[in-house]
């Protein structure tokens, strides 16, 4: 059964056929990513509404994504370049808890895409990182890079097209994606075609001989990504999922699953940034103390400011043997 209820990733399979897909729609939870980037003096927003809307496609899509494979650790989506918009990443953990931001270094025009964004001289780059949360001489981080254009050497305008030919060249499957957000939702759509044998998946570990032998052949997955391909952004963040799935294929048999519950979740913490000014030195953080009178770090994903101040300090570059219990104060 389908609702209408806030932040639900939906899975479902055609049965008889050689296909799958997954619906997301981020509200509550795209609101609070953009309410906490808010500057406050006023009111506004950190990021330009083009590249919020980046922001939000990217979130979609990595909750699309980790809901796509049997993975326990981080997916991080990453798009870096020569723009005026440095890096924008967007990262989801097994429970679907996600967070994104970017380093925006000059003025995006009104209307730009992606190519206008961060691939200005050819250089941009897309890359997707699966990240174990328990890491072992078996267990360690993989990543995948591709360009920010095509097969002709065309500069790619969209997050949907990057990743679809990522999905094409690194897991040798069809995919169709289509990716929306404003200020009120993100949202994404994607379908693919199911992999000849075995469990695929962003390592590539699940890959076997003879899928690629498939790839733009199957007739089920090209009609069926056709009609989700029809599917307007307007529709996908505006409709609820049960009649964006009625308009796009009810002339087939779906199987539907219990939905999942993706919400907006930074795992930074007052330890890590410890961890981060232990790794400044003692030199470089007592001379930010001496300049500021504290040393105030701010998380680049959920705004958190965490401060420390001289006593603080000390107890960073305490040995561990002999820490005490320190401020405790979070702003």
């Amino acid at each position: 059964m389908i609702g209408s209820v806030s932040d639900r990733l939906h899975k479902f399979l055609f049965e008889g056929l050689p296909v799958r897909g997954m619906l997301v729609q981020l509200r509550a939870g795209w609101r609070e990513l953009l309410s906490r980037r808010a500057t406050a003096s006023d009111g506004g927003h950190a990021f330009a509404p083009e590249v919020r809307c980046l922001l939000g496609e990217m979130s979609a899509a990595v909750c699309l994504m980790h809901a796509n494979i049997k993975f326990d650790g981080s997916l991080i989506l990453q798009v870096y370049g020569d723009g005026p918009v440095k890096l924008a990443v967007a990262e989801a953990r097994s429970d679907l808890g996600f967070r994104a931001t970017a380093k925006v270094v000059g003025p995006v025009s009104a209307g730009a895409q992606l190519a206008a964004m961060l691939n200005v001289h050819g250089q941009g780059r897309c890359a997707i990182t699966l990240d174990p949360s328990e890491r072992s001489p078996w267990r360690q981080p993989y990543q995948g890079v591709v360009p920010l254009h095509g097969d002709r050497s065309e500069p790619l305008q969209r997050l949907s097209q990057v990743l679809e030919h990522y999905m094409l060249q690194s897991e040798q499957l069809d995919t169709r994606l289509v990716l929306a957000a404003d200020d009120h939702c993100a949202a994404g759509l994607l379908i693919q075609r199911l992999p000849a044998r075995g469990d695929t998946n962003l390592s590539g570990s699940g890959w076997k001989a003879g899928d690629e032998d498939g790839i733009g052949t199957s007739e089920d997955f090209n009609r069926i990504a056709h009609l989700a391909a029809t599917l307007s952004g307007d529709e996908l963040l505006n409709l609820g999922p049960a009649d964006i799935l009625k308009r796009l294929f009810w002339q087939e048999t779906l199987r539907v699953f219990e939905p999942l519950q993706p919400r907006f979740a930074c795992t930074c913490s007052r330890q890590r940034v410890a961890g981060m000014l232990r790794g400044l030195g003692r030199d470089e953080v007592d001379s930010l103390l001496q300049e500021q009178g504290q040393a105030e770090v701010a998380c680049d994903f959920c705004g958190v400011q965490y401060r420390f101040d001289a006593v603080d300090i000390g107890e960073v570059f305490v040995a561990a043997h002999e820490h005490a219990p320190g401020s405790q104060s979070v702003n």
